[in-house]
């Protein structure tokens, strides 16, 4: 890092796995646990059976464990939330206010949150006087419902699972597999039939109601209105399992499909009363009918769930709670801050580390004094990714956070990948709303500007030392300098598109850096010979040097930083164009390139900038500014052409009429030679561009 000649300020160095930083999350953690934002509850996750521990999704590979290829299992195990449902609407509504933020990011954020308005509604159970919950965004669709679906973890399908052995069985078979919502929508539809039936609450009629592997009770109620005919899933079961399917909203236009579901909005049939009414009007209707009978209500759900922080690992931060047989759960005082990972710890491969550790297990209640056991879950350690951008505003401050940040945040310009999207960032986002709450900080979010930068691939993929693709940095930096390293990684594409690694682009960008050293060398030499040297007029040169800083500008300002570059390449071209002919014009241009290069390329701009006579370093001297005046073309070059073939330039005045132009083109001495006297069949002329001569 230091050889790259990046500015990082080391005194605010931060190492979040030590204890200094983490009992800070740790304090925090207990306040929010007073304040019933972290709570426990039974969790399904995914679990190794061999190596006894948790995985994350992505440690799923195709139903089995990413190191011991064990089949993974579903397991309901006790873990810690945070609440972050209880922010759902202020982190969706302040998405708006991230003007600054790619709308990439801004689209997954607002689906990962995923805000639903519709209807709760009972289905009444036949024999029973409950009711069986449902939530649905189409109300519209309710005459079309022919059986409801429930899912493998809802209580009524272990009650019924006790009485059938086979459902039992169908059950188990559930709990295979990953609980990733992506590998749970590509699966095989799977369901088993309940001895349960619900009535319709507008019709009357009877519903079987089935066990369906594709329904979430991590979403809504855990149950769903199944409505084959409007919905591809519920269309996929009800084919594979012979239930019925009724038509009950047609197209506006058109035939609706006989192969698949009908899943848009159009009109009523089938539908009683509402026949004839748009979805739209129609679920407004049905949701006053549903309140009337007191079968249902309007409703807002979220697609987000609560933030499990249970990890069975021992890389983590301490969960500061102790267990105690009177008292129950209760927080570590804030004198025994913080709970430190033991060092003399079995690392075995299997199960938690610290649950089989009796000695950091045992402690006293600090309540009643009473033996008690440590908590031996530790936190995600996206907990300490969450909130490090205000510690770096007071790494030394004896409490979390101190008046420091009232300075420095909110973080002006955030970097980071898109893969972070809907989760660092967002929980970023949520902590900071935690902070504000807590009263450490005053901004409502983290992040003013963010650029998600692409990839560095080479040979197609990304580089990675298991595929033996990567490029050894400091080799780099010793062969061609580490400008030259900057240079090639800002040209080569735009900063939030993957970067493909390539050989022959560093050469490249090391030959433009010399060009660079050797114009400015040639520059110096004339000058101490001539001293100004020859001021021959070339505005079109000036006018270029200027057009290509006020578009560098431009760029910097956007994130564009390889069109900054290629901006200055041309530059150096025209400035080359000039050289001994127009020194002053050279000496501006070369004070405009280092600057825009500044930035990029700091060591040689530095050094050139301060050899030339320009000033002291360059890293104080503020962004050039274009002339007005040089921006304002007084004459252009125009491409002279005979019959499509180029024979001249031609310099005009920028205003000058068409009948001039021709004149001036047909006077010129290389025309005149090949006119001998005749006059041309026609002639051609591109406004600002060319004239062609057509004989």
């Amino acid at each position: 890092l230091q050889a790259l000649g990046l500015a990082i300020d080391w005194e605010r160095e931060i190492t979040t796995c030590r204890p200094n930083y983490y009992r800070w999350e740790q304090w925090l953690f207990t306040r929010l646990f007073k304040k019933g934002l972290i709570y426990q509850k039974t969790g399904t996750v995914n679990w190794d059976p061999v190596d006894q521990t948790v995985l994350a999704n992505e440690q799923v590979i195709e139903g089995r464990g990413w190191r011991s290829g064990a089949l993974v299992e579903k397991r309901d195990i006790p873990m810690y939330y945070l609440r972050i449902t209880a922010y759902a609407e202020e982190l969706l509504q302040d998405l708006e206010r991230l003007d600054s933020w790619p709308e990439q990011v801004k689209t997954m954020q607002r689906h990962w949150i995923g805000r639903s308005e519709g209807v709760t509604l009972g289905f009444k159970l036949a024999d029973r006087a409950t009711d069986l919950k449902v939530f649905t965004t189409r109300a519209d669709t309710l005459y079309g419902v022919t059986y409801l679906a429930i899912a493998a973890e809802h209580p009524l399908a272990q009650e019924c699972a006790r009485q059938d052995p086979r459902l039992a069985a169908f059950l188990l078979e559930c709990r295979q597999g990953s609980v990733a919502e992506a590998d749970l929508a590509t699966q095989e539809k799977k369901g088993f039939p309940t001895s349960l039936q619900a009535i319709h609450p507008l019709t009357g009629h009877l519903l079987p109601i089935w066990v369906a592997n594709y329904v979430l009770m991590t979403y809504g109620e855990g149950a769903v209105m199944a409505v084959p005919a409007h919905d591809q899933r519920d269309y996929e079961f009800a084919r594979d399992h012979g239930l019925p399917s009724k038509t009950v909203i047609r197209p506006v236009t058109g035939e609706a499909p006989t192969d698949a579901a009908f899943t848009g909005e159009g009109i009523l049939c089938h539908s009683e009363d509402f026949d004839g009414r748009t979805s739209a009007d129609a679920r407004e209707k049905m949701a006053l009918v549903l309140e009337a009978l007191n079968s249902g209500g309007r409703q807002t759900k979220f697609r987000l769930r609560d933030w499990g922080v249970s990890r069975q690992r021992y890389w983590g931060c301490p969960i500061p709670l102790i267990h105690c047989p009177s008292c129950g759960t209760v927080p570590v005082p804030e004198d025994q801050l913080p709970v430190v990972l033991p060092e003399e710890v079995s690392l075995s491969g299997t199960g938690s580390p610290l649950k089989q550790d009796a000695s950091f297990r045992a402690t006293t209640c600090p309540t009643c004094g009473n033996p008690a056991e440590r908590e031996t879950d530790t936190l995600d350690t996206f907990f300490e990714s969450s909130w490090y951008y205000a510690r770096y505003a007071c790494p030394d401050a004896p409490a979390m956070l101190d008046e420091r940040v009232d300075y420095w945040l909110p973080v002006d310009q955030y970097v980071g990948g898109v893969e972070h999207a809907i989760l660092h960032l967002l929980y970023a986002r949520f902590f900071n709303k935690l902070l504000r709450d807590e009263g450490l900080i005053r901004t409502d979010e983290p992040f003013t500007r963010l650029l998600t930068q692409g990839m560095v691939l080479k040979e197609g993929s990304k580089m990675s030392k298991s595929l033996g693709n990567t490029v050894d940095p400091q080799a780099l930096i010793d062969t061609f300098g580490a400008d030259t390293a900057r240079f090639f990684i800002i040209f080569t594409s735009p900063p939030e598109q993957s970067l493909e690694w390539s050989d022959s682009g560093v050469q490249g960008a090391h030959r433009f850096l010399k060009r660079l050293w050797n114009f400015a060398a040639q520059y110096q030499a004339r000058r101490q010979v001539k001293g100004d040297g020859q001021t021959l007029e070339t505005p079109h040169v000036r006018h270029e040097v200027h057009r290509l800083l006020q578009q560098a500008t431009h760029d910097m300002e956007r994130q564009q930083f390889n069109t900054v570059t290629s901006a200055a390449m041309k530059m150096l071209n025209a400035l080359e164009k000039i050289a001994g002919v127009n020194d002053p014009l050279a000496q501006e241009g070369l004070s405009f390139l280092l600057r825009m290069l500044a930035p990029i390329t700091p060591h040689i701009s530095d050094t050139l900038w301060q050899q030339l006579g320009f000033g002291e370093s360059i890293l104080d001297e503020p962004w050039p500014t274009p002339d007005p005046q040089a921006l304002e073309r007084k004459s252009v070059e125009l491409v002279l052409q005979i019959n499509g073939k180029l024979r001249g330039t031609l310099s005009v005045p920028t205003h000058l009429a068409a009948e001039e132009i021709e004149k001036m083109a047909l006077s010129h001495p290389s025309v005149e030679k090949f006119l001998q006297g005749k006059s041309p069949r026609k002639i051609i002329l591109v406004p600002q561009r060319l004239v062609n001569i057509v004989l």
